[in-house]
């Protein structure tokens, strides 16, 4: 397999004059309205624009095998400050300090731009529930244990802090993997709480699945109201209390559900009752037994469609296990040293992982298979190769020449997937090396 996978990378280095780089998907026109926006645009000319700056930390988050001086130095990025100079490469120090000049805010912008732009290739089709579903889950990444990363991120351990993490929630297209929004904050931020950032990311028609822990009326009520047509969907909690306000089957109800105090406190708009709709399983799958969602329209989205819909989510299980597996290589410790650092690289990381679902997308459309079954390791690997196989220009400007990579992956289109999991995972059972001795039952 290995072998056949080489050939096709060689074959793709002899026709030269048929590529078209992936990461032509993001317009100039793009960083230039971030950097400006944000004020950060480089006036003097410097060792290492802002330009060229923000071209590096997106490259960072798809070469995660070599270190940033690197991946500068296989860029070709420099500046020619004279006519009659020629182009060297810069120092460490430089890329150090035009990082922090750089800060996070213009990657923070880009990323949301890109999403804006890369709309509809994000969706895809709808699903056949006549809505564009969505997932919304979050994962922890760790940063380098210094100083200022421990005051920014902390700790989840408290009792044996090793490294500090952040957290990071996420908004995913199931359809196709990417990203249509994301929100990272320290670890004592909970997940809850950054779902609330996202609601601006929202599509209209939509409906996005959500793990049991984020099931509150703040959040439920405002995703649904923020949006348009935007709809919810999560299993039901064993604690929910509720009273029957309209019966459409045996299994499939119109619930009204009481608001905490503690939530109307924080959120005095909320009220003091609330209504979603409750179906459930005849035969719970796992510790599931049914789900709340917001669609209340019985002849329109049917008991059976809804009951099935939720193990959609296990594609956003599967993003996760791509960007930190195969893209991080499973080095979940970001390499910043600094808090602004660490931020400005995650989402640098999030800017590749879109980029190369992005060409996935289009390489599926080719194919005429779904964009899931476009394998993503040889995706990666591919284009790793022929990004670094080409060098850049003097100027630092991508490259024109990776056409061919389309009809390579081709080659990688994995089989068709097996029905979605309906149980929930389990813990394996480690039996123990010592005999178990029982206390006797005295009657």
């Amino acid at each position: 397999m290995f072998n056949q996978e080489m050939e096709l990378v060689y074959e793709s280095f002899e026709n030269q004059d048929s590529y078209n780089n992936v990461l032509t998907a993001i317009d100039t026109k793009w960083i230039e309205e971030a950097l400006f926006k944000t004020q950060k645009a480089s006036i003097r000319r410097r060792r290492l624009p802002a330009e060229q700056a923000v071209w590096l930390i997106i490259m960072m988050g798809l070469m995660r095998n070599h270190s940033i001086k690197e991946v500068c130095g296989s860029l070709d990025i420099a500046l020619q400050i004279n006519p009659d100079e020629t182009y060297t490469h810069v120092a460490s120090s430089v890329l150090t300090d035009c990082r922090k000049r750089l800060g996070e805010l213009p990657m923070s912008y880009l990323f949301s731009t890109t999403c804006a732009a890369w709309h509809e290739t994000i969706i895809s089709k709808p699903h056949s529930l006549g809505l564009n579903l969505l997932a919304v889950d979050g994962t922890t990444f760790r940063a380098q244990d210094t100083p200022e990363n421990r005051a920014e991120f902390g700790f989840i351990s408290k009792k044996h802090p090793v490294y500090p993490q952040l957290r990071m929630v996420s908004l995913h297209s199931t359809q196709t993997r990417m990203l249509l929004g994301a929100a990272f904050d320290s670890c004592d931020i909970g997940e809850t709480t950054l779902a609330k950032r996202l609601l601006t990311d929202i599509p209209e028609d939509s409906l996005t699945l959500f793990d049991r822990c984020y099931f509150s009326a703040d959040l439920m009520l405002n995703w649904q109201q923020f949006g348009i047509n935007a709809h919810w969907l999560t299993p039901v909690k064993k604690s929910i209390r509720y009273e029957v306000i309209k019966r459409y089957a045996d299994n499939d109800l119109l619930i009204e559900m009481p608001v905490s105090p503690q939530a109307r406190a924080k959120n005095p708009t909320l009220p003091e009752t609330w209504q979603a709709r409750m179906i459930c399983y005849k035969q719970p799958k796992g510790e599931i037994k049914g789900f709340i969602t917001s669609l209340i329209d019985s002849e329109l989205y049917t008991m059976e469609a809804l009951l099935t819909v939720y193990w959609e989510r296990w594609e956003i299980e599967q993003s996760f296990g791509e960007l930190k597996n195969n893209q991080l290589n499973g080095e979940i410790t970001l390499r910043s040293r600094f808090p602004e650092g660490v931020k400005q690289e995650l989402w640098g990381v999030l800017l590749g992982y879109n980029l190369i679902r992005l060409e996935m997308v289009h390489i599926a459309q080719e194919a005429n298979v779904e964009p899931t079954r476009i394998s993503f390791t040889s995706a990666i690997c591919i284009i790793d190769m022929q990004i670094r196989g080409y060098a850049l220009s003097g100027d630092g400007t991508i490259p024109k020449k990776l056409r061919l990579m389309r009809e390579d992956v081709k080659h990688f289109i994995l089989p068709k997937k097996r029905k979605h999991r309906t149980f929930s995972r389990s813990v394996l059972y480690i039996p123990s090396r010592y005999p178990l001795r029982y206390k006797p039952n005295i009657s």
